[in-house]
């Protein structure tokens, strides 16, 4: 008896392509999938970061007041007449020791200080600072020089009573101009003023009864 080669049917064309599919199918959604966690990713680290530079922002770059400071008056030049009345034509010239204070974590830049002296609402002086840099949370001092027009003074009908009480009264105010720089992330124009009054003895050449008040405009 002749045995036959035993001959197996071919698998149907339609199940290897339906394979072929799903594997598609299946690659192309584990691609979409990754493609869902890597934005999500991005996102939560981009909320991340903003809510840590909303945080900073509010808190450690916060922008903080500069304090500006007058620590004293000296009188350089006083020139009297019988010791009571200034000299005519002599002016009188002052030392303000002012120091400004940055609590920032950042510079404060500054330009150039403007300060203005008031005798009874009268302009008798002005000068004006040179700019500078005061370094995060460091203390800035400056001498400004102020020279007193004291035909100015002699004009004032107020001058002789003021005279006999040996008290000379005085206002001034004080611009400082600037911007708070944050590691050049954070910047804010700041300008500080101060207003002052105090009283010269013309005895002793003294400055006393010094009040000062201060304004800060972001």
């Amino acid at each position: 008896m002749i045995e036959r080669d035993q001959v197996w049917p071919l698998a149907p064309s339609g199940s290897l392509r339906s394979d072929q599919d799903e594997a598609s199918v299946y690659a192309k959604n584990v691609r979409k999938q990754r493609f869902v966690k890597c934005c999500g990713c991005v996102t939560a680290l981009m909320l991340i970061q903003g809510v840590v530079i909303v945080i900073l922002a509010f808190t450690v770059f916060r922008v903080k007041d500069p304090v500006i400071k007058m620590n004293g008056v000296t009188i350089t030049r006083l020139e009297l007449i019988n010791g009571t009345i200034p000299k005519p034509g002599v002016n009188m010239s002052l030392i303000a020791d002012v120091s400004v204070k940055n609590p920032n974590v950042g510079s404060f830049k500054y330009s150039n200080t403007t300060t203005t002296l008031y005798y009874h609402g009268s302009v008798v002086g002005e000068a004006r600072g040179p700019p500078g840099k005061s370094r995060a949370r460091r203390t800035m001092r400056m001498n400004i020089s102020v020279d007193i027009i004291t035909d100015t003074l002699l004009s004032s009908p107020n001058l002789n009573a003021d005279m006999n009480l040996g008290l000379l009264p005085l206002s001034s105010y004080s611009r400082v101009p600037g911007r708070v720089n944050m590691l050049n992330i954070f910047k804010k124009h700041v300008t500080v003023k101060m207003n002052c009054t105090m009283a010269v003895n013309i005895s002793t050449k003294s400055i006393q009864e010094q009040k000062c008040k201060r304004h800060v405009k972001l």
